[in-house]
């Protein structure tokens, strides 16, 4: 009996379709999306939002809408808390996140303050009206410089010193300045005509934002509040002030946000009290370690 050959065309056709499986195999991986993830994109996001809030505000103050400008200006200082601590808790933290929120910082508290200020009470006070609103911005864009040239130095700085500002921060000095834009709201809710008439005289406004101008460029140690800690006893008084503070600002906006202003003012002496009080406690700490060293060891001879 004669046995069947095995085909030769066989082993030829599964070497061809070996090939077509691995092409098809390779169509279906689909390619790898390169570029960050969308949780470091968040904080940039919330950025850029919070920028849109200050060119908000500067467009309402061109049309005469305060208390709209007021708003855009308050959702970007809140933005502006939020995203720094999102972007540390995300781990999303960049140099591009650094430069961004502070161009949104220059923009939203230097510039939009005193573009409020100036359609405020500003623009019919002859030519020189608008030279407080530029030593303002112009001090507003020096004390950013100067956090942003300190931070590669933050670890060269003494422990305590990392509890306080050089100088006040960005959004605390758009506050004080906008003081006589919420006192006069505040007046014009309240139907005080002499008031409302007193916010809007130039001067005012002037004093504000020079002063304001002069603690943003200072030296003075203001705090932070960001390793600040808060003794036991005080947990509780200090939430239910929070929470008072917060009814009173929801149901009273412009009253408690020029009170805040006011209180804020009040701290920074004593801020400057517990700078100086903690300094010397380092200082006298490291003076007796100094003459710990220096003590010659007693001989046993």
């Amino acid at each position: 009996m004669t046995q069947p050959s095995s085909s030769p065309s066989a082993p030829a056709q599964q070497s061809s379709e070996t090939p077509r499986r691995r092409r098809r195999l390779r169509r279906r991986v689909r390619s790898k999306i390169r570029g960050p993830s969308f949780n470091r994109l968040i904080p940039n996001i919330l950025t850029m939002l919070g920028l849109c809030g200050g060119l908000m505000g500067m467009r309402f103050a061109v049309d005469g809408r305060f208390q709209a400008a007021a708003v855009a200006l308050l959702i970007s200082a809140f933005i502006d808390g939020l995203d720094g601590r999102i972007a540390r808790l995300l781990r999303g933290s960049t140099r591009f996140g650094a430069e961004f929120d502070s161009l949104s910082d220059f923009l939203c508290f230097g510039v939009a303050p005193s573009f409020l200020l100036y359609f405020w009470a500003l623009k019919d006070g002859g030519r020189y009206a608008f030279l407080p609103c530029i030593m303002f911005t112009v001090c507003m864009a020096l004390r950013l410089a100067r956090f942003n040239a300190n931070l590669d130095g933050e670890h060269h700085q003494p422990k305590y010193a990392s509890n306080f500002f050089t100088g006040v921060p960005a959004p605390a000095g758009a506050g004080l300045a906008l003081f006589p834009l919420f006192l006069g709201l505040e007046a014009q809710k309240l139907g005080i005509d002499w008031l409302y008439r007193l916010t809007r005289l130039p001067w005012i406004p002037t004093l504000t934002l020079a002063s304001t101008g002069l603690l943003l460029v200072s030296t003075l140690p203001v705090w932070s509040f960001k390793n600040f800690k808060v003794p036991a006893q005080y947990v509780l008084p200090l939430m239910l002030g929070t929470g008072l503070y917060a009814v009173v600002l929801v149901a009273d906006p412009w009253a408690a946000l020029a009170a805040a202003g006011v209180i804020y003012v009040f701290l920074l002496p004593l801020s400057r009290l517990s700078f100086l009080r903690l300094k010397k406690a380092a200082e006298d700490l490291q003076t007796d370690e100094d003459d710990i060293e220096e003590t010659p060891a007693p001989s046993h001879g």
